[in-house]
């Protein structure tokens, strides 16, 4: 046996305990970032290790420092786990290391992500012809949509931002609501567009049609993008995308939406009026990490006018050897990238049509069964419309909330954190793994339950 396929062994052996270890272990980390280190060392050596060595000491020390993000009783922030074929086709990709830049170099990446975006369009009822790229993250699958967005309004305008820049030109304004992500913010800092003008939204966070359509009347006819999003962090609410679309054509505006998890609603017969008239805006951004499952990283960029992300995302270079058709690079920021569309399209052929439904639906019942478990609690309050895979709840006042959170998190059984929102310290659920059971939401409650006696 030679050094590689021994250490692969070993990382299998390894991989394979720990994710036999996910349903009974703490799923917060047991060991602190200092202890980890001093078990790893902190000076390089000066001789080569075995390659086999160097995996055992990694699993060894870093095991007590893991949480356990995949297990079904992890709840915080949006964090998906990663669906059987999905991981199984990681590894080949890391296997493969495939350049994924071009078509002529790496002819089945580019198939499997012609592929794979043509059915995630299908699933997501969004036009056929749109341009879909795999990015690192929702950050970045925003990042790109609004690139284009921004160059497409500055073109309405005259303006050729690629060769001009943005000093001199049109200023765009960004109008979002008051409930966007952060994600979006940070965005169009790095876009040069700086912070969106915000409207108002409601008690669920959605925003307001009339504060929109006031909002764009009030602009005159800047270059305008309007930000919409299907999912609240907080509340899963979904934005009335009829009225709001109709009222950002009407001024000319580029619409993007934020979808990190919720875009996938339009998968599921039983959601999919959630997000009814989304299809209408001019680009979508999603996370595959988040409620398809994949594994890390993996953001998806979806532009209805493919010229549009080529213009902001497209470029040449005299050692390329690119295709008239186009390539994979001509979507998204980044040159060197890992082979995502691989397991994007393990994911989706594994489940299904039926099963990516099935997997929304269950997730959203499981965030049904967290609101009503929660709602019979003494103190507890469900403060949100659970209309998709978020609750949030209070325990009588701020203070008492964050005893219960703290409480929660040193019993182990489950990872669920806190927020804010609006004005108010919460328990925030995210239910977005596959795996997650019955059997642990209802864990998952008794440790609420314990952590929500006393005062």
């Amino acid at each position: 046996m030679d050094a590689r396929e021994a250490a692969l062994r070993q990382a299998h052996s390894h991989a394979v305990r720990w994710l036999a270890s996910l349903n009974d272990r703490r799923v917060p980390a047991r060991a602190s970032v200092d202890e980890i280190v001093r078990v790893l060392g902190r000076e390089l050596p000066d001789a080569p290790s075995t390659p086999a060595d160097v995996v055992d000491l990694l699993a060894a020390a870093c095991e007590p420092g893991l949480t356990a993000f995949p297990s079904g009783r992890f709840y915080g922030f949006v964090v998906g786990g990663t669906e059987p074929a999905a991981l199984a086709t990681d590894w080949l990709v890391s296997a493969w290391d495939q350049n994924c830049v071009m078509r002529a170099a790496s002819p089945a990446y580019a198939a499997v992500e012609e592929v794979a975006g043509a059915w995630l369009l299908d699933l997501l009822g969004l036009p056929g012809n749109s341009a879909v790229g795999f990015t690192t993250g929702a950050t970045m699958a925003n990042f790109t949509c609004l690139a284009a967005g921004r160059d497409a309004v500055l073109r309405r305008a005259g303006w050729n931002v690629a060769r001009d820049g943005l000093t001199g030109g049109p200023a765009v304004r960004v109008i979002a609501g008051e409930d966007r992500h952060m994600a979006i913010d940070l965005s169009l800092r790095y876009l040069g567009l700086g912070q969106p003008e915000l409207v108002t939204a409601d008690g669920q966070g959605r925003i307001e049609p009339a504060a929109l359509r006031h909002a764009l009347a009030a602009g005159g006819q800047r270059p305008t993008i309007v930000v919409l999003q299907a999912g609240d962090i907080h509340s899963g609410a979904f934005d009335p995308f009829v009225e709001t679309i109709s009222a950002a054509r009407g001024a000319d505006a580029w619409v993007h939406v934020d979808g990190a998890f919720g875009l996938w609603a339009a998968a599921s017969p039983r959601y999919a009026h959630l997000t009814a008239g989304c299809t209408d805006a001019d680009s979508w951004a999603t996370d595959a990490h988040k409620t398809l499952n994949v594994p890390y990283d993996c953001g998806l960029a979806i532009v209805r006018d493919p010229s549009a992300v080529r213009a902001a995302m497209g470029l040449r270079g005299d050692y390329l050897i690119q295709d008239e058709q186009g390539d994979p690079v001509d979507k998204v920021p980044e040159l060197s990238r890992r082979g995502r569309a691989f397991t994007v399209w393990a994911a989706l052929r594994s489940l299904g049509r039926s099963g990516v439904a099935d997997l929304v639906d269950r997730l959203c019942r499981h965030a049904g069964a967290f609101a009503a478990g929660i709602a019979d609690t003494h103190g507890a309050t469900v403060l949100n419309d659970v209309v998709f895979t978020q609750v949030c709840a209070e325990f009588g006042d701020d203070a008492r909330t964050e005893r219960v959170l703290t409480r929660l998190l040193d019993d182990g059984t489950a990872w669920i954190s806190g927020s804010t929102w609006r004005g108010r310290r919460v328990m925030r659920i995210s239910v977005s793994n596959w795996s997650t059971t019955d059997d642990d939401v209802a864990r998952a409650l008794d440790a609420i339950r314990r952590a929500s006696v006393g005062p």
